[in-house]
């Protein structure tokens, strides 16, 4: 059955100059960037401390690739800031390299809502290497690369374990479009049999966290003990930390939003499955853990790019953005907080006089 998005549609909107799509990319850019931005928080780069040869089993790509650099903090800020300059290059790619208004709206549309400025807070967090890999790994899977795709979404696994619920689901849906059922499940199995390996591992050696932390107590920041904690306590000693019912509370309204704009544009057949699931999988992060807020930016995340992969070259109809613009807005007001006692910034040159009683 022809989906609403499969129809050869003509746009019921004019165009918008490009000039004036390109300026609103710059606003967004700008604005995200203003809301969200600092330097990359001690977490974060505790975390780029770690090290396959040192140890560890879970997260040490990146470590792995900046231990011959040293720990010093000017090294992670360097490589967070490279990261972050990365991704902002793959959206601008995105948005000047599609055809369709359509595409180069949802691009900008993601940068105004609360994710453009999240992207920004989350400087030097793996999930920007996550999704960095995944835009890799579809550029060259677009030049018929399947192997070296499936090669870069094995080492997300790597980079983070969460790669399993976020941009591995979102490859798979890609994959499945483009090859045979059984190519694509040869293609994701790379990926996904190395995950489960990671997670069945131990986290890490014995002796692996002290040995870091020592090294750590000489650097030029102050390390989070905290997040080298993570790598000694078992999932189930994780969920005694926290409530996954209110986790997932959180995330469900916002799975809803998404789930049933994309279902507007898409009929609820059979093949609306494949990016449905790729869509709410982040959801399943409230098993894995508290970052409430960060799961929905990454849920929200995965809704723009299935979305953005889905549309192709069509574009939508009048009455389509109507319900899209209405659907951005809801999730204006979802709450985002941030990490470490930040805030998003407001627009406005002084804090209301109401905000200072």
């Amino acid at each position: 059955m022809t989906t609403l998005l499969e129809r050869a549609q003509v746009p019921a909107l004019e165009k918008t100059p490009r000039r004036s799509l390109t300026a609103l990319f710059g606003i967004a850019v700008g604005i995200a960037a203003y809301t969200g931005f600092r330097l990359p928080g001690d977490w974060a780069v505790t975390l780029q401390a770690v090290s396959l040869t040192d140890g560890f089993h879970r997260r040490f790509f990146v470590g792995t690739l900046l231990k011959p650099f040293g720990h010093d903090y000017l090294v992670f800020a360097i490589a967070s800031f490279a990261v972050l300059g990365a991704v902002l290059a793959a959206l601008t790619i995105a948005f000047f390299g599609s055809r369709t208004e359509s595409r180069r709206l949802l691009v900008v549309a993601w940068l105004l809502l609360p994710t453009g400025g999240y992207l920004f807070h989350e400087v030097g967090y793996f999930d920007q290497v996550l999704y960095l890999l995944l835009f890799g790994a579809l550029w060259v899977l677009h030049r018929n690369r399947p192997v070296l795709a499936s090669a870069l979404m094995a080492l997300s696994v790597t980079v983070h374990e969460i790669a399993l619920l976020t941009v591995l689901p979102v490859f798979g849906f890609v994959l499945l479009r483009r090859f045979p059922f059984r190519r694509a499940c040869a293609l994701l199995a790379p990926a996904a049999g190395l995950g489960l390996l990671i997670l069945v591992l131990p986290p890490a050696a014995p002796g692996t966290v002290d040995r870091l932390r020592q090294e750590l107590s000489t650097t030029d920041f102050a390390y989070r003990a905290d997040a080298l904690d993570l790598f000694g306590r078992t999932q189930a000693e994780s969920w005694r930390m926290y409530s996954i019912t209110d986790v997932l509370l959180y995330l469900l309204p916002i799975a809803i939003v998404v789930v049933g704009g994309f279902l507007y544009l898409h009929r609820p057949t059979l093949a609306a499955m494949l990016p449905v699931a790729a869509i709410v999988a982040p959801t399943l992060l409230a098993f894995g853990g508290w970052d409430d807020a960060r799961w929905g930016f990454l849920l929200v995340t995965n809704f723009a790019v299935v979305l953005w992969l889905w549309l192709g070259r069509r574009e939508v109809t009048a009455r389509q953005v109507t319900v899209l613009t209405a659907l951005f807005l809801i999730l204006t007001h979802v709450p985002t907080p941030y990490f470490d006692g930040y805030a998003p910034r407001g627009l406005t040159l002084v804090t209301p006089v109401e905000d200072l009683r």
